[in-house]
C-alpha cells in the first residue's frame, strides 16, 4: 500500500455490451476499423524487454473466413529470444515487485480505460478479423470482458491484501502478499482474447513478470494487447510477448530454473505435457512452479421432461453454436427426454436453416469459420463419420454441411444418437457439432448418472427443468460433473465478478479465471509477526519452586 495513504480501487462494474445495431455510432466506427486493418499487411514483432524484436522467421496471419487473404506475418522466437525474454522478465521482477500496489493498479486501471473507447475498435477488430468472431462475440470477449478482468482482479486483489491474521495484547501479527520467487509463464488459446490478456495481467497485477507465448492463430490481437498494456503505461520486462514454436518456446522455458508459475489455457493433452515437464524438471527449480491451467471440456444440457421447451430449443442452439463452438464452455452434448424431442427437433431444424455461416464483416452472419485447416479437418471428418455411422449408433444429422474453398465453414450440425456413449458424446470436438441423445422420458434419473459417467471433463453444464425437485436432483448428481452449473441458461456466457469460471477433472485446476481464487495462485503469502515486548529473561513460571 501506499506510504503516504490507503488507498481504494474504484468499485468495479461490468461493461456494458454495446449492441453495433444499423446506423449506431459504434457500428460505424468498428466497420471502418475492419476496413482499415483489413488493408493491411503487419510483421508482428516480438516484445522483449519493452522492445520490438524481429528475427525474420516468420509465419503468416490469415483470415479463417477468407483463407487467402494474409493479414500480416508474425515474427517467430528463437531460443536467443527465449533466453533474452526471461531475463527481461527476471530483470524487472524487483524493481515491479517493490513498486506499491497502487502503481501496479494505475497501469491496469489505465488499461480499462483505454479499452473502453480508444482501443475498443481496435481489439475487437483484429478479434473480428484473425479469430473470425461476429462482431457481438467480439464486443463481449475482447472489449467488455477484458475490461472487466482488470477492474475486478485489482478489486479482488486488495481485499486479499486487507485478509490479515489476529493479533494479541503485546504482539502484532500481519501478513505480507508477496509475488512469486520466479517469473511466470502464460501460455494461451486463440479463442478468447480477453483470457490471453488476463493470462499475463493477473499476475502481473500480484507484482510478478510474465514471457508470454500467444496462441499461433491470435496473433493480430495479442499485438494489439501488447500495445494497450504499454500504453497504459506498464514498465519494460514485465510482459515479454515470445512467439514461435511451442517445443522451442515453451520447452525451453519449462526448462528454466527461475520458472514460479504456468498460467494456462489450452487443451487438455497440452496441459498434461506441461505438468510432466513441471515434474521432469523439479530438481532443477529453485521453487515449485504453481500450475494454473483452464483445459478442455465436454460441456452438457439435460432436460427433464418438465423443461420448457422452447427456452431449451434456444439454449441448444446459442449455447453450440455462437463462435463456432468455440468456447471451452460449448454445448457440445445434450440429454433430452423424449415426450419433448419432437418440439426440440422442430426447433433445431428451424435455427440450422436460418443461421447464416459467412465472413464475420457481414454482420448478418451468425457465424464465421473455425480457426484454421487442422480444425476444419477435425469437423468435417467427425461429421463425414457420423454420416456413415447412421443405423450404427447414429439416428440422424440435422445440418452437416462444410466447405472451405473461401473459409474452413462448419455450418452448424446437430448429431442426434441412439448410442449415449457413441464418440463424439465422449471426446471434445471444439466446433459448432452438438451431438443429442434422447433418453425415455420415465428414465431421468438414470440419464443423470450416465451424463456425469461418459465424459473425463468437468468444466460447464446445465439443466432444464421447470420441476423444482428435478432442479434439486440434477445440481445434487451432477456435484463433480462441472465446475460453471447452469439452471435454464445455456452452459456458456460467464461474466467477471458474476460467474467466476473453471472446473476440474480433466477441465483444469479451477482456479477460478474472474475471481480471487485465481489472484491467490499469483502470491506467495509471509506471516510476519513482531513481539512489542520481547521477554528480558529466559526462564518461564512453572520452573519455580513451590512454597513450603
Amino acid at each position: 500500500m501506499s506510504h503516504i495513504g490507503r488507498s481504494t480501487i474504484p468499485t468495479p462494474q461490468n461493461e456494458p455490451v454495446r449492441a453495433y445495431a444499423p446506423q449506431s455510432p459504434e457500428r460505424a466506427r468498428i466497420q471502418a476499423e475492419l476496413d482499415r486493418q483489413a488493408g493491411l499487411e503487419l510483421e508482428v514483432p516480438l516484445r522483449i524487454n519493452g522492445q520490438a524484436v524481429t528475427t525474420g522467421k516468420f509465419e503468416d496471419m490469415v483470415m479463417p473466413h477468407r483463407h487467402s487473404h494474409r493479414l500480416g506475418r508474425v515474427h517467430q522466437a528463437t531460443s536467443e529470444n527465449v533466453t533474452a525474454a526471461i531475463a527481461a522478465a527476471e530483470a524487472a521482477r524487483p524493481a515491479w515487485a517493490a513498486l506499491p500496489f497502487e502503481e501496479r493498479a494505475a497501469v491496469f486501471l489505465r488499461a480499462a480505460t483505454l479499452l473502453q473507447e480508444r482501443f475498443r475498435d481496435r481489439l475487437n477488430a483484429s478479434t473480428m478479423l484473425n479469430q473470425s468472431k461476429t462482431v457481438h462475440q467480439a464486443e463481449i470477449d475482447s472489449a467488455c470482458e477484458l475490461v472487466d478482468f482488470f477492474t475486478f482482479n485489482l478489486h479482488f486483489l486488495e481485499r486479499i491484501y486487507a485478509e490479515q491474521p489476529r493479533s494479541t495484547p503485546g504482539v502484532w501479527n500481519r501478513s505480507e502478499y508477496r509475488p512469486l520467487d520466479g517469473f511466470v509463464f502464460a501460455a494461451s488459446p486463440f479463442n478468447f482474447t480477453s483470457i490471453a490478456a488476463n493470462l499475463c495481467a493477473a499476475p502481473a497485477m500480484c507484482g510478478n513478470t510474465v514471457v508470454w507465448k500467444p496462441g499461433p492463430t491470435a496473433m493480430l490481437s495479442a499485438h494489439y494487447v501488447m500495445d494497450l498494456f504499454e500504453a497504459a503505461g506498464l514498465p519494460p520486462g514485465v510482459i515479454n510477448m515470445v512467439p514461435g514454436d511451442p517445443a522451442t518456446v515453451g520447452g525451453q522455458i519449462m526448462r528454466d530454473p527461475k520458472l514460479g508459475g504456468v498460467h494456462f489455457t489450452g487443451s487438455t493433452a497440452t496441459f498434461k505435457l506441461l505438468w510432466r515437464q513441471v515434474a521432469e524438471n523439479l530438481d532443477h527449480y529453485a521453487c515449485y512452479p504453481r500450475v494454473v491451467g483452464e483445459t478442455g471440456g465436454k460441456d452438457f444440457v439435460v432436460a427433464h421432461p418438465s423443461a420448457d421447451a422452447q427456452a431449451l430449443g434456444i439454449a441448444l442452439l446459442r449455447g453450440a453454436f455462437e463462435y463456432q463452438g468455440q468456447k471451452c464452455s460449448a454445448a457440445s452434448r445434450a440429454y433430452i427426454p423424449s415426450n419433448l424431442w419432437p418440439q426440440v427437433k422442430a426447433i433445431l431444424e428451424g435455427g440450422i436453416a436460418e443461421m447464416k455461416v459467412g465472413d464475420v464483416r457481414d454482420f448478418s452472419n451468425f457465424m464465421g469459420a473455425v480457426i484454421d485447416a487442422r480444425a476444419y479437418a477435425k469437423h468435417s471428418g467427425a461429421i463425414e463419420a457420423a454420416k456413415k455411422a447412421v443405423g450404427q449408433g447414429v439416428v440422424e444429422i440435422l445440418g452437416g454441411q462444410h466447405d472451405d474453398r473461401e473459409g474452413w465453414f462448419i455450418h452448424p450440425t446437430v448429431i442426434v444418437v441412439d448410442d449415449p456413449k457413441y464418440v463424439t458424446m465422449r471426446e471434445e470436438l471444439f466446433g459448432p457439432i452438438l451431438t443429442l441423445y434422447v433418453y425415455p422420458e420415465a428414465e431421468f434419473e438414470d440419464t443423470l448418472e450416465l451424463c456425469d459417467q461418459t465424459s473425463p471433463y468437468g468444466l460447464t453444464g446445465a439443466i432444464f427443468a421447470e420441476e423444482r425437485s428435478a432442479v434439486d436432483l440434477a445440481v445434487q448428481k451432477l456435484r463433480f460433473a462441472a465446475g460453471n452449473f447452469y439452471v435454464n441458461d445455456k452452459p456458456t456466457g460467464a461474466v467477471v465478478g458474476q460467474q467466476p469460471f473453471g472446473g476440474t477433472r480433466a477441465s483444469g485446476t479451477n482456479d477460478k479465471a474472474g475471481s480471487m481464487w485465481n489472484l491467490l495462485r499469483w502470491l506467495s503469502p509471509r506471516t510476519i509477526k513482531e513481539n512489542l515486548a520481547p521477554p528480558h529473561a529466559w526462564t518461564y513460571p512453572f520452573l519455580a519452586a513451590d512454597e513450603s
